[in-house]
């Protein structure tokens, strides 16, 4: 018997397959669009994905490199990370950003807000960018140990966006957004005047 619905989809039940202090994986078994029965899983993230695009004045950004263990990899990417959900996601672009570069910003803007591979996930994730830096501390956690970062311009990290030396999803949308934005002139006039 259906439970609930989704939109053209059924729920007969639902079960926890999975969790850790991270993340949970539920398991539904539905009724499909077309009538037959079927397995879904869900990975929930028990926290928001949070990105940031820090823009110097003279139209640099920077790019953080690490060791992803989920695909064996290096991947460069803009600063990212989680933030609890009880938290405001500015006020954790804020902590990523001085955590991984050292960085802190005078100025933040939200940009971009997306669902990151929305047929296994429901995890939300929201950009910002940021501008005015100034220097500091960074305070990695265990797992960027081996982090390092990277100063180039907005131009040549889009580049490398574009032509997929830079895989990592979240990434690839903001300097698209970004560079969308700048086309268009809708960025803040500091940040525009620094890329143009």
């Amino acid at each position: 018997m259906i439970r609930q619905r989704r939109g053209p989809w059924g729920i007969l039940s639902e079960r926890t397959a999975y969790e850790n202090p991270w993340i949970s994986v539920t398991e539904y078994d539905v009724i499909q669009p077309d009538g037959t029965p079927g397995v879904y899983g869900v990975m929930s993230p028990r926290n928001f994905a949070i990105g940031v695009l820090p823009i110097f004045e003279d139209g640099t950004t920077l790019l953080v490199g690490q060791h992803r263990f989920t695909l064996d990899s290096h991947s460069w990417e803009l600063p990212e990370g989680g933030g609890p959900k009880t938290d405001d996601p500015l006020v954790s672009a804020q902590r990523e950003l001085a955590e991984e570069t050292g960085y802190r910003a005078e100025h933040w803007s939200l940009f971009l807000e997306m669902d990151l591979s929305n047929s296994v996930t429901d995890e939300q994730a929201f950009a910002f960018l940021a501008w005015g830096l100034s220097a500091g501390e960074t305070a990695l956690e265990a797992s960027e140990a081996d982090l390092k970062s990277r100063r180039v311009s907005f131009d040549e990290a889009l580049h490398l966006a574009m032509t997929g030396e830079i895989r990592d999803a979240f990434t690839v949308a903001m300097l698209a957004k970004a560079d969308y934005m700048r086309r268009r002139e809708s960025l803040p006039a500091p940040v525009l005047r620094a890329l143009t």
